[in-house]
Parts: C-alpha cells; sequence; structure tokens
C-alpha cells in the first residue's frame, strides 16, 4: 500500500505541498479498487504482448516489416535493420526487457518507466509517418497505457524523483528547505 502523506497542517503547505497531499489521498482511494488492480494487470499483459513479438524479431536479427509496398516506412525500417547494427538488437532487447519487467510484481514499476521512453518514440514515428489512421491511434493507446501504469505504481516512482519539499516557516512552499 502507498504511504499516507505527512501530517500536519494543511495550511502549513505550500500550494505544491496541498496538490500532493490531495495525489497522495487519490492515489490511496484508487488503489483500494478491486476492479482497478484487475484493470492494471490487463494493461500490463496487454503491452507486454504489444512488445514481445517485434523485440523477439529485432533480437534475432530479422527485418521488422516485409512488404516493400508500404514505402517509407519500409525504408526506415530496412534502414534500422540493416545499418545499424546492434541498435536493431538492443531496441529488441529492451523491448523485451520491458514487456517482461511489466509481467513480475515487483518490477512492474521499472518495466513502465523502461516502456515509456520506447513507446514515446513509437508514437512519434507512427504519428510522423504515413502510417494510417491504425496504428497511431494503436500505439497512442498503449502509451497511455505505459502512463496509466506509471501512476498506479506512484508510490514506487515518486521517491526516485526526490524527497517530498517541506513547508519552511515562513509559510512558502519550501524550494529552499532541501538540504
Amino acid at each position: 500500500m502507498p504511504p499516507m502523506p505527512p501530517t500536519g497542517s494543511m495550511s502549513s503547505m505550500g500550494p505544491m505541498g496541498r496538490l500532493s497531499a490531495a495525489l497522495d489521498r487519490l492515489h490511496s482511494r484508487v488503489h483500494g479498487v478491486r476492479a482497478l488492480g484487475y484493470f492494471t494487470w490487463f494493461v500490463r499483459i496487454l503491452l507486454a504482448l504489444g512488445f514481445l513479438p517485434s523485440g523477439y524479431r529485432k533480437i534475432v536479427d530479422e527485418p521488422f516489416t516485409v512488404a516493400e509496398s508500404l514505402g517509407e516506412i519500409y525504408v526506415m525500417f530496412t534502414a534500422l535493420h540493416q545499418d545499424f547494427g546492434a541498435l536493431y538488437v538492443f531496441i529488441g532487447l529492451c523491448q523485451v526487457g520491458a514487456a517482461l519487467l511489466l509481467l513480475v510484481p515487483r518490477t512492474a514499476a521499472l518495466g513502465a518507466a523502461v516502456y515509456l521512453p520506447i513507446i514515446t518514440g513509437i508514437v512519434v514515428i507512427t504519428v510522423s509517418l504515413d502510417f494510417g489512421v491504425g496504428t497511431p491511434v494503436v500505439t497512442s493507446l498503449m502509451l497511455v497505457g505505459a502512463v496509466y501504469l506509471i501512476c498506479w505504481d506512484w508510490h514506487r516512482v515518486r521517491p526516485i524523483l526526490g524527497p517530498p519539499r517541506l513547508a519552511t516557516a515562513g509559510g512558502g512552499d519550501g524550494a529552499g528547505a532541501r538540504g
């Protein structure tokens, strides 16, 4: 269960402290909804299934696309496969690694953190090139799913970003309170 926000007078917190405390309370309530726990597992499994086949193809150094009728998309993926050597395999390893991390409860937050920049790059590619309508929609939904998982595991991600700032004696937001 996520940690509860620090106790103390809400009036002594700055605006960011109050927002942080409100988000922590919301996060705690959301984690109490059993259906959202099942939904979270559903999202983790779907996202993992989205990366496993494409990552595997890259790891075994197979081309990602084979249809030359795809035009510039085919040219881009062929160049990535043929001209970038180890980068192609590394991308595949990252995809498979992120997928596997998502499926283990203890490492799911790390999996979502690894998944997020990969799927962000994929969304940029699918929106920038002529992938039609379907592919950018699917990849964007995958991005939303990754952001959802980061939010779900916020209690695990938040400490990485640093401790919450404490309010100063003058009632400020604690911008200078870190030490």
